[in-house]
């Protein structure tokens, strides 16, 4: 199905350099489009390969459009965010062809009878609905998955196969759940008593607001006394872990492989490159960048990017290095010795040279 570029920029805005009744059939990279594409440049790097390009329109920022025209001969939109201009038209576009499930229940699914599922709600093969939950209107639950007694599920919200939602959980409108997320399991709350571990019953919720994105396999623990809340917008990449009573603040974005340990509080507008931890019971305010690898162990009461990795060396020079770490106590204790000793005998010439 194709989109007069008219009708696109009519929608999202911009500037339209070029014919509005050029048509296009998707959106490809730079190298890739053809003459029935749409691309885009974000990265004023790619200027040369945009000056090049096949496409039948570009989308790209005032600055680069100035340089690109000079060789670029099809229409453009210049807009303030090239990107996010990207990101939206491509919704566009997959919403064209997508295949929406039809509502209704499929004769697989398990329904509690006192679950509300909405009319315009999808249940999947073999998904499970428990007791008093709540599927609200235009909710797609995929095959396998499980949604236990009196969570909620929120309005246009997606499950993909095999997502576990556990019970009492709350999910708001728009969310997307993608294959093997884990909602509100327990907790890792344990008392220790002479080497012999107590579990701490998990009996809090878990709490996540409105256009959230949880990747696959990432897990989010139920709180143990209070809720783990995850509010509106965050994005949270494959295969990380968010402990309980975790409060994570509006449009964080977490990439794979994060940790979280819990109570810890993260503010809005941050976000962790892949693999970086956060100690337990931290506060981060908001406007945080966390880089890749980085260890979180104190708080962060100033927005920022913060790094805390060694660079990566050849395994030669790391030991070097590392054994150089290992020896810095000793050898603070011999500068503090030496500085001592500078100072007595400082002290000494001093005392001779006022008694002559």
């Amino acid at each position: 199905m194709s989109i007069r570029l008219g009708d696109l920029v009519e929608r999202f805005g911009g500037e339209l350099i070029g014919d509005p009744n050029t048509q296009v059939v998707g959106i490809a990279p730079l190298t890739d489009a053809g003459v029935s594409h749409i691309s885009f440049l974000s990265n004023s790097k790619f200027r040369a390969q945009a000056g090049q390009s096949r496409a039948a329109a570009l989308i790209l920022s005032p600055n680069d459009d100035a340089l690109v025209a000079q060789t670029y001969a099809g229409a453009r939109i210049v807009t303030k965010n090239p990107y996010a201009y990207f990101a939206r038209a491509a919704q566009h576009f997959e919403a064209l062809t997508a295949l929406v499930p039809a509502p209704g229940v499929h004769p697989t699914a398990w329904v509690d009878p006192t679950a509300q599922v909405d009319a315009t709600a999808h249940i999947g093969p073999q998904a499970t609905v428990e007791a008093g939950a709540v599927v609200k209107a235009g909710a797609v639950i995929g095959a396998g998955c499980f949604i236990g007694r009196e969570a909620v599920v929120g309005e246009g919200t997606q499950f993909f196969a095999n997502v576990t939602f556990h019970a009492r959980c709350v999910i708001g409108a728009r969310g997307i759940l993608h294959s093997g997320a884990v909602i509100g399991t327990d907790g890792f709350g344990f008392a220790n008593e002479g080497g012999v571990y107590i579990k701490i019953p998990q009996v809090g919720r878990v709490v996540i607001g409105d256009d959230v994105d949880i990747g696959a396999n990432t897990t989010v623990d139920r709180g143990a006394l209070a809720d783990t809340v995850i509010e509106d917008g965050v994005k949270l990449d494959n295969q990380i872990q968010i402990g309980h009573n975790c409060h994570i603040g509006a449009h964080t974005a977490m990439a794979g492989c994060v940790g979280v340990a819990g109570s810890a509080k993260i503010g809005k507008y941050c976000t962790f490159g892949g693999a970086a931890m956060v100690l337990g019971h931290l506060t981060i305010v908001d406007h945080v960048h966390v880089s890749s690898a980085s260890m979180v162990s104190r708080s962060i009461l100033e927005p920022g990017q913060y790094t805390g990795f060694y660079p990566l060396a050849k395994n030669s020079e790391w030991e070097k290095s590392a054994a150089i770490v290992r020896n810095l106590g000793a050898m603070r204790e011999k500068i503090r010795a030496l500085e001592k000793s500078i100072k007595n005998i400082t002290s000494q010439a001093n005392e001779q040279e006022d008694e002559s």
